[in-house]
């Protein structure tokens, strides 16, 4: 088996921030190789790297998937600790290092909406932070559905059957146009990330003032989408009746 897999082409000599400026092995100086150009070590990746830098990508959101997973299968292959398990515990520490940084940013960076996230948090930093908040349009109709749903769960099985069903019925009906509403928010998050990776990256004022504007419309986009999200789980959780086996029986 060979040292380390070849990295494709785009992964070699990039400046990469390293966790080292000189090789921690022969003291050469690294200009951002994943492995020492004089004695072919592997270097240990900076934890400061970020997730697009990582796998050699352009901070966008509309991504492309095929180049993001040959990248990380790439550099799997050249971090993963199989290939260090005859070498010495530096190189095993990094190995899994770099390994757990790479994971890392290939799941987050697969998912559009951790994607997104994680861009807000890189642009904007912890103030950021993505939080859950009911729309403003949905608000009184949610009270109302929340109150229906905590009905329903203190209501046994065969006390008041028909206002079980009744509710049961109701609950179904939120449910089908709560996931209609975040189908509609996930169709409007992919437009604003359309609407992100048009704006020019030259630092202009009003370059960034546009890219605060879309940061923000994201922020309160993924804030809905989770506030919905949790309750329409909360409403399959209820509202969905399980076999004495434990699987879900409700279709």
């Amino acid at each position: 088996m060979s040292e380390h897999t070849p990295l494709p082409d785009a992964g070699r000599g990039r400046d990469l921030p390293m966790a080292r400026s000189m090789c921690w092995h022969c003291q050469s100086e690294m200009t951002g190789e994943y492995f020492c150009g004089r004695c072919v070590k592997v270097q240990p990746l900076s934890k400061e790297l970020d997730y697009f830098t990582c796998l050699n990508l352009p901070r966008k959101l509309n991504l492309d998937e095929q180049a993001l997973e040959e990248t990380f299968y790439a550099l799997s292959r050249s971090f993963h600790p199989d290939y260090y398990a005859t070498k010495d515990e530096s190189e095993k520490a990094i190995s899994l290092g770099n390994t757990a940084l790479l994971n890392t940013a290939y799941r987050t960076l697969k998912d559009p909406v951790q994607r997104a996230e994680y861009l807000i948090r890189l642009e904007a930093g912890s103030a950021k932070d993505i939080r859950t908040s009911p729309p403003a349009d949905l608000f009184d109709e949610i009270l109302e559905l929340q109150e229906d749903l905590e009905e329903f769960r203190s209501l046994s099985a065969g006390e008041s059957d028909a206002r079980r069903q009744e509710l049961l019925e109701k609950l179904q009906v939120e449910r089908q146009a709560l996931e209609a509403r975040k189908a509609q928010m996930e169709t409007r998050l992919r437009e604003q990330f359309s609407r992100w990776d048009a704006l020019p990256s030259d630092g202009a004022v009003t370059g960034q003032a546009q890219k605060d504007a879309v940061l923000t419309g994201m922020q309160e986009i993924l804030s809905n989408r989770t506030y919905v999200k949790n309750i329409v789980n909360d409403l399959v959780a209820a509202t969905s009746p399980t076999g004495e086996d434990g699987r879900n029986i409700w279709h």
